[in-house]
């Protein structure tokens, strides 16, 4: 768990957004679940850049970043919902549910929320869940092991895709010697060369 406490709105808010998935106006968040993203904890979210937010005509609109999904996952593991009455016990008895159901099945929150067809999105939540410092490199051996429920042709052309995009670096392994049979295996091909780290956001 990171040092930056947050409160229960704002673990509320991450949860909220985790579920649309997407990019949601403050009244659209009020009509679907009677909350809205402001004052000191959209900007508290914004400055851990857990939350990208911005002004569309006169309504503020966020979406969940990279981060703010590995935030949720650290506060889902560590059941950090401790307030008492009944609709936090039910809250903590959810969380608690959904974590075991994915510690079961071995899925992720972007199984479970995340649009399926958003190889892209599943992608940066994995590298989101396995970097260790921002922007920080990212065997793909490991990274294709999260993402096991899409095919390999379709993560293979979203990584090919993303390659081109400005926060994203995908390279070869400068030291051949060090790669191992499986990592050989998991290399994305493009061009004529074998990329085999990526590296998300520097």
């Amino acid at each position: 768990m990171t040092d930056s406490k947050l409160s229960l709105p704002e673990i509320a808010a991450l949860v909220v957004l985790m579920v649309e998935a997407g990019e949601i106006s403050n009244p659209d968040l009020r009509k679907r679940h009677g909350i809205t993203l402001d004052g000191r904890a959209r900007l508290h979210l914004n400055e851990l850049k857990l939350v990208d937010s911005w002004k569309q005509g006169r309504a503020y609109v966020h979406v969940l970043t990279d981060a703010g999904w590995a935030r949720v996952a650290e506060e889902f593991r560590a059941g950090t919902v401790t307030s008492t009455g009944s609709p936090w016990a039910m809250a903590r008895a959810l969380m608690g549910g959904l974590q075991e159901f994915m510690e079961r099945t071995d899925r992720r929150l972007a199984d479970v929320f995340g649009p399926a067809s958003d190889a892209e999105a599943l992608i940066r939540e994995a590298y989101a869940e396995l970097v260790l410092e921002p922007g920080g490199w990212v065997s793909l051996t490991e990274l294709r092991v999260l993402l096991r429920d899409v095919t390999r042709s379709k993560v293979d052309e979203t990584l090919r895709r993303m390659a081109a995009m400005p926060d994203v670096n995908i390279v070869p392994e400068s030291n051949q010697k060090a790669l191992r049979r499986r990592d050989r295996e998991a290399a994305l091909v493009i061009g004529d060369q074998d990329k085999h780290l990526i590296s998300i956001g520097a």
